[in-house]
């Protein structure tokens, strides 16, 4: 949760964000690339611990029935939010001339509507189904979404990122559904370990954590599966070992899976030995996370907004209520070398962090302290 602040951070605040990606290798800087590549294990740890936790509230006390039910609404509710709450965190407007993109709630979201019904697939059969779908969607890669005329929407949506109108707005899909719902059904397989003692449990996370970090490394070398985006020598052995990094996120391949998996599992086996304070921040944003997803958002658009402001005055409601160029914004309605310096990202990023702890403290207790069924909507 900390990490992903970064990069969001970083889309609303950093000057280059405007204008290419920080993983154009043509373009980018090391530490830019970086900063950019280390909050790639976020959305692929979000999936698997969220199949985790689906597991696992299941198991206190709840049917198979309940828990269906309790995910195909709270996927419902969070397309929603993506439609609507974040909708204007992205674009400060609901007007319909600017994208509507399809983001990270918006994955989660539809991925707990798919698990509500593989539940009820036999937990062996699902495993084997989520390795497959993790393993061999990079075979879908030359299929692409033009072949099925006006049903190529259908294809964006489960495999390849893109674009298409409806109702006269341009629909962006960032994150189709194959294979994030491999993912979060490999967690909910996983879940099954959290029954064990602590000292079994961690010794086989190292395992599986290991021996992905160590299959990436293997298939990415060989390079011929696995991802799109084949790596190649470039200007420098930093550029190619960058290049090698690079993994294709949209959808997510192997190599990617593999590359953000492996080591998250290494460090979820370390967490799972240590005994943290209820008040440690690391467990206070991670009791509220949509909460302060939502939050950490808006708060990075108002902190670009406010610098803005500083910078040129009046001037800033003439696109207070544009997107970012990174957002899909006209650049031309923004200032000429609108943004700022990567060290202000990371000042801000620490700002918002820390400026959210109380919030997110109080309403951790909130949730703690009471038994509303709305909050565990929240």
């Amino acid at each position: 949760m900390v990490v992903m602040a970064l990069d969001h951070v970083r889309d609303f605040v950093h000057r280059d964000a405007m204008f290419y990606s920080p993983t154009d290798l043509t373009r980018t800087t090391t530490i830019l690339f970086l900063t950019r590549w280390v909050t790639h294990f976020c959305a692929p740890t979000f999936m698997l611990t969220a199949g985790i936790g689906a597991f696992l509230w299941w198991q206190h006390n709840h049917s198979k029935k309940e828990l269906s039910v309790f995910l195909l609404t709270r996927g419902l509710w969070l397309l929603l939010l993506e439609l609507t709450v974040m909708r204007l965190a992205y674009n400060s407007s609901f007007s319909f001339q600017y994208p509507i993109w399809l983001l990270v709630l918006w994955a989660l979201g539809a991925c707990m509507i798919a698990l509500a019904a593989l539940i009820w697939v036999p937990v062996r059969w699902l495993a084997g189904l989520s390795i497959a779908m993790i393993a061999l969607h990079n075979c879908l890669d030359p299929v692409q979404a033009s072949r099925f005329g006006g049903a190529a929407p259908v294809w964006n949506v489960i495999h390849q990122a893109g674009a298409f109108p409806v109702l006269g707005a341009l629909v962006i899909v960032a994150y189709p559904l194959v294979p994030w719902i491999g993912v979060m059904a490999a967690g909910f397989c996983l879940g099954h370990l959290f029954l064990l003692e602590a000292a079994a449990r961690q010794r086989i996370l190292i395992r599986i954590g290991a021996a992905s970090t160590l299959a990436f490394v293997v298939i990415r070398a060989v390079n011929v599966y696995g991802d799109p985006a084949r790596w190649s020598t470039q200007k420098s052995g930093i550029y190619t070992v960058l290049s090698f990094l690079d993994c294709t996120k949209y959808p997510p391949s192997l190599c990617f899976l593999l590359m953000t998996l492996g080591p998250a599992l290494l460090v979820l086996a370390c967490f799972d030995r240590w005994q943290l304070q209820a008040t440690n921040p690391l467990i206070v944003l991670g009791r509220v996370p949509l909460f302060y997803f939502i939050a950490h958002f808006y708060a990075a658009h108002i902190a670009a907004l406010l610098l803005a402001w500083l910078r040129y005055g009046r001037a800033v409601l003439g696109f207070v209520f544009t997107p970012m160029p990174s957002f899909g914004g006209p650049p031309e309605s923004f200032p000429a070398n609108f943004g700022y310096s990567l060290w202000v990202v990371y000042a801000v990023w620490a700002l918002i962090v820390v400026g959210l702890y109380p919030s997110c403290r109080w309403f951790a207790q909130v949730k703690a302290t009471r038994r509303d069924w709305w909050l565990s909507y929240l």
